[in-house]
């Protein structure tokens, strides 16, 4: 340090004190220093120049330090005294540690856990290295004050000297005693200590590197300590290591969210050092693990970090955003967030400030090397070097901040996401069932007395809604084999706009909030962007160039300006080309779904060629919408390049000849550079705020749905008054009520809040006096249909609004014994069948199997080759709807519940079955002294059993209790619905066999074949799909004007930025009046032109080749599902096959044609790039292509990760989705068995593991962020060093050259991850051509088209046919013969399995077969298959309708007239089953929901019937169409049958009963594949032996079934 004289000080005497060292002598100094008068210090503060006061700075950093210790060294004592009070017997808390260093006598196990406290023996090290450094510093601080200050009395030195060195002692002295204490503090003290010191430290090291590094980059400045010699570069070393080195190096101390509960393995985030932190090295394992592995499971991925655990989540953020814990009521969850993640907003704010003004640091140091290059060095200050570092460190320290930015939005992202999900879980988890959020009650339009269970908001679609919008009751029987469906023909008048928005069920709205609304708030999470980047961002634009052009730049700004509503006029139409493009895009998609849905009737229906027809017309409509936005697209992207062309245009226009300056090669390229920044910045802020506003309206309506949902009685604030009624209270085990009503909206609460149903909100269920259940016993509820059953147990659960009537009124269900309860709408989770019973019970093997006999599951067991561990599916799909209701059952019966509440339990069951239930299970020992609740229709089979009958009547009142004649005696409706149950016994007990599932199952319990999830990138087979459709049939010339022209608009468009350099350069060579401007602006603005001309061109090119690839792709694709087989159908489930024609079709439409073009212009562009850095340094073409390869690499093994962890994510994302689903579907049962905490951890697992894949993907992209770009600011830096120290260029072509390296360097990044983008949307494609590579059935061929005639006549001759579902599966038929003639009527019945609808199948060519069939004549395997299924015509088990008109269900491609599709009606029966109806008929423009929801099922089967006589086949084929008609209609459909149709059709009838076909001409009996018997049923009744003999003398209708058959005989 220069000791030389400055400005004297006040003389001393001679020093008092002796000196016996060093130390003694410098703190002597301070001491008599402190001791000088007011205006001597004030002398020594005036002396001080700035370069010294720096040293100044850390003390009073060390000063502010010492205050904040002290508060929190108070504040960790009182956390000490806590932990010491508490008892003994507790571990001490791990902020109560003693500040103790360890003594040599502590044994090795004490040593251990010392280092496993304190991090482990690296942090040890680490902290050890550091104070040894700071202590060397102290030492070397008192040397150099005792050198400089002077051993002699007589050398006074000047008081800043003391002033200086006595600071820097302190300083050190306290850094010292700081490292000292974090080695020896507890783990948390010394976090706290460790801190303090980074600060102090890192300060000292700025002081020293601006007073000694910062010269040596500079031209005029010296270092300051320099005479202090090698002392000054050991300090700055040691300052180095101790204040950057280990900061970032050292890994950083585990500190657990709970200190009760730390993790045995934390995320590597909570523990990496702050460098590999902020460089993502902390994935490095996980991307060399995907390098390793063909697919990365979740399982590989870091663990989770416990404060992202979902359940930490929620215990840190409830208090501010759950709406029950909230202190300020009604505040909007906005608050509560900003909030709850307040540390992190003001983080990002402060990171997006500096990471926004370290953008410019490029463009400064590009101008500043060009004005050194223009000016030859001449007036530099700073050294070129320096601004060559810049430009590497600059943008990576930019890219740094950028990655840290997405982390942390990302991370604060992914914790959002993860309470909004639970919160709104919790919250469904209390809400009415039946509420649903509208403004207004649904007006009904049926009777308002109707009653519903919650279940009824859990239909699927909203077309399914509309039978219940109507008063279509749900306590009328859902099962198929009943026949008991009330008619909902109310579905036909036209209902109020507004109903539809009530419709909408609950599960579609959640589902919603927590995909779509949290996708919205994620796409907003850059709010921060519009509020701190764009105001800083123009701020330093405008500096920027106002700094490098004058004046001019607000010429340039305003032409932006000016020109910005041009691009916002053109992405208003393009908004409004979508909204009528998502139109035809939905008109397509349900036409696909709808397809898919009914794809089977199609094919039996040989409708395949007219199909394909009608999806292509719908997807040319839509293609016609696509190409105009696509237009619009092509002309938005011209704009964006334009734009800010122009703007340069104006402002070097302004610059050259209105202010007449010279544009210098520093001014063009640097203010280029920003002229991009500043329009980059308006296209972000564009597209930003519709995802802004998307976002607040999402935020909204999460908000919405947590504040306004109607929730249960006992969640909700009740009125006072209420409150004080609730009075009466019963004794604990009384279940029943007393003097109350119950309604399913709480509208006294003020929330009007209707329910899907129409009507549902009006009913009322009123008990009036006592209603008191027997205990221990089964209690019956009967009554009419819509009576109020179902609603009577809802009240009794809480779940419908109660309103006491007086003090004395009282509802009670005892829980403490537990409840089960069984919906009528059967609830299953997507679980095992055992699983699905044990319901979270312990596993008893005696109960178990006690339950799965009185339950009748064991037969079905039998059927699955996986027996109880069979998986049933979403929502029970493997499973018929009568084992549902069994296993329902069984999980109640199972349950140790005292009280059991089963409503309507037999209504999916037959007769048989119901029987078994009520004599084995209700009569059974698991049910004896049980408290039975059971709700039912089958009052004549369940009276025997019931010990207590309480019935309601139609006006939701309690009519009787007591006796079952009582009921009868006062209930004439209920009386004559029992009346017809009985009859409905009787009919039901002459049935064959009950209907059984057909399905094989599988070995594994897996009933469909699990989804192909590709592994890997996408392959070469899937890209060459779309390259061939993208080229068609002119290949040579697409891609040869799409490439060419795309290479031809890069080359003018480079030749733009040269040429600006070039006219920057006249200014160098010849004097500026000689410089021709407008020729410059003229030659510009052409070379602009031309180049977009050439950009149009490409794309209108390509614009069309999309469009052909769409088409093609999509008719490919759907003709390819078309032809494929039933058994591929049958094990392929319909959401996967329309998921392909749809979202993936989309993916092809748009995003994947769009990447698809911008990887290939930006690969071009690149080249373009390198190929000019090459020309003008050709030394620089390896290292170019060696940057270019490792970025390939780094972006190989990036994508690798990624695509599988992407994979993951998705797939991490549905069982989420279907948690929630399954929840509230059963969210009734769920709350009757009080499995609330279960269903919320099974929430939070599934959470976490969302989480943990999200956090993942999200890190990986900040790894290659940064790699990417180190390599691209390294190549950059590495071109502008030979640049200005190797080759010899001018100062325009240095620019020039720059740019294009800066350009490549930068769009390494988007390149790889646009590749990705396409990786993962291409996986589309290859999703697609699986389903163009499946199985399909023979095409058709010339030779196979029939004649003209055919068929003349219904003649089937049957020649020893055999069948098989697969090639290798068993033969279901065995080599069956059988002749019948044109004409006749043939029953065909057998007991299940015995192959009745195999052999229709057969007889369709539906299935393998061997042997022949002849039709009129011909052999049907020598025809074309839909030649041969358009003329005959079957009836399936399950009739299938679309939606739309009757009349386009009877007639899709228009073919016949009113007239004849009336006359079909009528000899379907439609016309007998409405003979007595007065309104709502059903006529030929009812309108039929999807999959025709809105009628009975014997409805459907009356239209389908009346489809099939419409065709006019020869050969009509009936399998079990009329099993779900009662038996009058299904009498007057027979004889309508054999009178209406032609005499020549002849009849194959599949059934169940008996009376359908015993007046049949020949009744076809099969066993096993074989014909047992086969004759006219007279013949057949006369064989003693025979099976048809057998079925009719187990028949009640014995008689009745004998005398059809002779009447029969005796009309042939």
């Amino acid at each position: 340090m220069d000791t030389g004289p400055r400005d004297p000080f006040v003389s001393h005497s001679s020093w008092s004190v002796s000196i016996p060292g060093t130390a003694q002598y410098v703190f002597a100094q301070a001491h008599k220093a402190g001791n000088q008068s007011v205006s001597v210090l004030s002398a020594a503060r005036d002396e001080i120049d700035f370069a010294d006061s720096t040293l100044l700075y850390p003390v009073g950093v060390a000063a502010l330090s010492v205050l904040v210790l002290l508060v929190q060294l108070a504040f960790h004592l009182r956390t000490q005294r806590n932990a010491y009070t508490k008892p003994a017997e507790s571990e001490p808390s791990p902020l109560a540690e003693p500040l103790h260093a360890p003594e040599e006598s502590e044994n090795a196990s004490a040593l251990a856990k010392y280092i496993k406290e304190h991090g482990g023996a690296v942090i040890i090290a680490f902290n050890l290295v550091r104070s040894g450094s700071t202590l060397a510093l102290l030492g070397m601080s008192m040397y150099s004050a005792t050198k400089a200050l002077g051993h002699t009395a007589t050398l006074e030195p000047q008081n800043s000297q003391i002033v200086i060195h006595v600071s820097t002692c302190i300083t050190y002295l306290y850094a010292s005693a700081l490292s000292i204490a974090s080695v020896l503090a507890g783990p948390i003290l010394s976090t706290i200590v460790v801190r303090h010191l980074n600060c102090i430290l890192v300060l000292e090291w700025a002081a020293y590197a601006y007073r000694d590094l910062w010269p040596l980059a500079t031209f005029t400045l010296e270092p300051i300590d320099l005479d202090e010699g090698a002392l000054l570069w050991t300090r700055l070393a040691l300052l180095t290591l101790s204040a950057v080195f280990v900061p970032l190096l050292i890994p950083r101390l585990y500190i657990p969210f709970d200190p009760e509960n730390p993790w045995p393995d934390p995320h590597p985030e909570q523990t990496s050092s702050i460098l590999s932190f902020w460089l993502f090295t902390w994935l490095n394992p996980t991307i060399r693990l995907a390098s390793g592995v063909e697919h990365l499971t979740i399982d590989m991925l870091p663990p989770l970090a416990d404060y992202d655990e979902a359940h930490n989540l929620m215990k840190s953020s409830a208090n501010e955003l759950d709406p029950f814990r909230v202190k300020t009521k009604g505040r909007h969850l906005m608050w509560g967030l900003l909030r709850v993640f307040r540390a992190d907003w003001i983080i990002l704010t402060i990171l997006t400030t500096v990471d926004t003004t370290t953008e410019f640091i490029g463009p400064l140091a590009i101008r500043y090397i060009l004005m050194y290059l223009e000016t030859e060095g001449v007036g530099a200050t700073v050294r070129p070097w320096f601004w060559i570092a810049t430009l590497f460190f600059g943008p990576l320290f930019d890219y740094i901040l950028m990655a840290a930015l997405l982390f942390l939005s990302t991370r604060l992202l992914t914790r959002v996401e993860a309470i909004i999900t639970q919160l709104v879980f919790e919250h469904a988890l209390r809400m009415r069932i039946k509420a649903d959020a509208s403004d207004e009650p649904a007006k009904s339009e049926g009777d308002t007395t109707v009653a519903g269970t919650p279940d009824t908001a859990y239909v699927a679609g909203s077309s399914a809604t509309t039978a219940q919008e109507n008063g279509n009751d749900n306590d009328s029987d859902s099962s198929a084999g009943k026949g008991k469906q009330k008619s909902t023909t109310t579905a036909q008048t036209a209902k109020p706009k507004d109903d539809e928005k009530k419709g909408k069920n609950v599960v579609g709205k959640i589902n919603n909030l927590i995909s779509s609304d949290l996708a919205s708030l994620g796409n907003g999470r850059n709010f921060v962007m519009i509020l701190v980047k764009l105001p800083v961002e123009i701020i330093c634009c405008v500096w920027f160039l106002y700094a490098v052009l004058g004046w001019s730049a607000f010429v340039g700004l305003a032409s932006i300006i000016i020109l910005f509503p041009v691009p916002g006029l053109i992405g208003t139409m393009i908004r409004k080309i979508q909204v009528a493009k998502m139109k035809k895009t939905d008109a397509r998609v349900q036409t696909a779904t709808e397809t898919m849905n009914v794809i089977r009737m199609i094919k039996l229906f040989g409708w395949e060629p007219r199909v394909t027809e009608q999806l292509a017309e719908k997807r040319e409509e839509e293609l016609e919408l696509v190409k105009k936005d696509k237009l619009l697209d092509l002309i938005n992207g011209n704009l964006n390049h334009v734009i800010p062309l122009v703007t340069m245009i104006a402002t070097y226009a302004t610059y050259t000849m209105v202010m007449k300056r010279e544009l210098t090669a520093s001014a063009v390229f640097s203010s280029i550079t920003v002229f991009d920044t500043f329009s980059n910045l308006m296209h972000m802020v564009l597209g930003f705020v519709p995802e802004l506003i998307r976002a607040k309206v999402s935020l909204d309506r999460v908000n919405e749905f947590l504040q306004k949902t109607e929730l249960l009685d006992e969640y909700s604030e009740q009125p006072g008054e209420i409150q004080t009624q609730i009075g009466a209270q019963p004794e604990e085990d009384v279940i029943g009520f007393r003097n109350t009503s119950f309604t399913w909206a709480n509208t006294a609460s003020g929330s009007a809040a209707s329910t899907p149903g129409s009507g549902r909100s009006n009913f009322a269920l009123r008990i009036d006096g006592d209603l008191i259940f027997k205990k221990g016993g089964i209690n019956l509820v009967i009554g009419p249909t819509g009576s109020g059953k179902s609603s009577l147990l809802m009240a009794l659960l809480g779940e419908m609004h109660y309103i006491p009537a007086g003090p004395d009124s009282f509802f009670n269900l005892p829980r403490s014994g537990g409840i089960a309860y069984a919906a009528q709408e059967s609830w299953v989770q997507n679980e095992t069948i055992r699983d699905n019973i044990l319901f979270g019970a312990p596993y008893n093997e005696e109960r178990y199997q006690k339950v799965l006999e009185q339950c009748a599951l064991k037969r079905d067991l039998e059927l699955f080759a996986a027996g109880d561990e069979t998986e049933v599916g979403e929502r029970g799909i493997t499973l018929s709807g009568g084992q549902k209701a069994r296993i329902t059952l069984a999980r109640a019966i199972y349950s140790r519940a005292q009280t059991l509440l089963l409503d309507d339990v037999l209504a999916a069951l037959d007769v048989h079955t119901s029987r078994w239930i009520v004599e084995k299970c209700f009569k059974g020992d698991l049910v004896r002294g049980r408290t039975v609740l059971l709700v039912t229709h089958n009052v004549s089979m369940a009276s025997p059993i019931a010990d207590y009958v309480v019935a309601l009547g139609t006006d939701g009142r309690i009519s009787s209790q007591g006796s079952i004649a009582n009921a009868l005696e006062r209930d004439r409706k209920l009386a004559a619905e029992v009346a017809k149950e009985e009859a409905e016994i009787e009919k039901a007990e002459a049935t064959v066999d009950e209907q059984a599932p057909e399905e094989v199952p599988k070995e594994d319990g897996k009933l469909v074949v699990e989804e192909e999830v590709a592994v890997g990138h996408v392959g070469w087979q899937a890209m060459r799909l779309l390259f061939g459709a993208l080229g068609g049939n002119h290949q040579v010339f697409f891609w040869f004007s799409f490439i060419g022209g795309l290479m031809l608009y890069m080359v003018f468009n480079i030749l733009e930025t040269w040429f600006l350099g070039f006219w920057a350069r006249q200014y160098e060579e010849v004097p500026a009046s000689e410089v021709n401007v407008p020729y410059f602006l003229g030659v510009y603005g052409l070379i602009m032109i031309i180049s977009t001309l050439f950009y149009v061109a490409a794309f209108y090119v390509y614009m069309f080749g999309t469009l052909r690839a769409s088409r093609v792709i999509h008719n490919e694709l759907m003709r390819s599902i078309l032809a494929t087989t039933l058994r591929w159908l049958d094990k392929t489930p319909t959401s996967r096959i329309i998921a392909r024609c749809t979202q993936d079709i989309q993916e092809v439409d748009g995003p994947v044609a769009r990447l698809f073009s911008v990887l290939t212009e930006m690969s071009l562009e690149m080249l373009m790039k390198l190929v000019v850095v090459a020309v003008i340094s050709p030394i620089f073409l390896i290292p170019g292509v060696f940057i270019a390869a490792v970025g390939g690499w780094i972006g190989e093994v990036y994508m690798k990760a990624q695509l599988a962890v992407k994979r993951e994510r998705s797939n991490a994302k549905a069982p989420v989705l279907g948690h929630f689903g399954a929840a509230f579907a059963g969210l009734t049962s769920i709350r009757a068995y009080g499995a609330q905490e279960a269903f919320k951890k099974e929430s939070y697992v599934r959470i976490n593991r969302y989480t943990r894949a999200t956090r993942a993907f999200w890190g990986l992209n900040g790894w290659v962020t940064i790699r990417i770009t180190t390599l691209g600011s390294a190549f950059s830096a590495a071109l502008a060093a030979y640049l200005v120290y190797g080759k010899s260029i001018t100062a325009s072509n240095t620019g020039f050259s720059l740019n294009m390296a800066v350009g490549f360097s930068s769009m390494i990044l988007w390149w790889v991850a646009i590749f990705n983008e396409l990786e993962v949307s291409g996986n589309s494609i290859e999703r697609i051509k699986q389903y163009m590579e499946i199985e399909h059935e023979p095409k058709a061929t010339p030779e196979g088209i029939p004649p003209a005639y055919w068929p003349a006549s219904g003649d089937l001759k049957v020649e020893k046919l055999s069948a098989r579902y697969s090639p290798d599966g068993p033969r279901v038929l065995h080599e069956i013969s059988f002749e019948v003639r044109s004409g006749e009527r043939v029953g065909i019945v057998g007991r299940t399995g015995s192959g009745k609808s195999s052999l229709t199948l057969a007889l369709l060519r539906c299935i393998i077969t061997e042997g022949k069939v002849y039709y009129d004549g011909l052999p049907t395997d020598n025809i074309n298959l839909d030649a041969l299924r358009s003329n005959i015509t079957i009836i399936p088990q399950v009739p299938e309708l679309l939606s739309g008109t009757l009349r386009q269900n009877l007639d899709p491609f228009q073919q016949y007239d009113d007239a004849m599709l009336n006359d079909a009606l009528r000899s379907a029966g439609l016309f007998s089953l409405q003979s007595d109806m007065t309104e709502g008929l059903i006529t030929l423009d009812t309108p039929i929901a999807s999959g025709g929801t809105n009628l009975s099922v014997g409805q459907r089967q009356i239209l389908a019937l009346a489809r099939a006589i419409v065709r006019q086949s020869k050969l009509l084929i009936l399998d079990e169409a009329t099993s779900a008609i009662d038996y009058a209609t299904d009498a007057v459909i027979q004889s309508s049958l054999r009178q209406e149709l032609d005499t020549g059709v002849t009849l194959l009838i599949v059934a169940h009963r008996l009376q359908t076909i015993m007046d049949a001409d020949k009744i076809m009996v099969l066993d096993a594949g074989n014909i047992a018997e086969f004759g006219k049923p007279s013949e057949l009744l006369k064989n003693e032996q025979g099976m048809l003999r057998a079925l009719v003398d187990e028949s009640g209708d014995k008689e009745m079934l004998y005398a059809m058959a002779s009447d029969a005989t005796g009309s042939h």
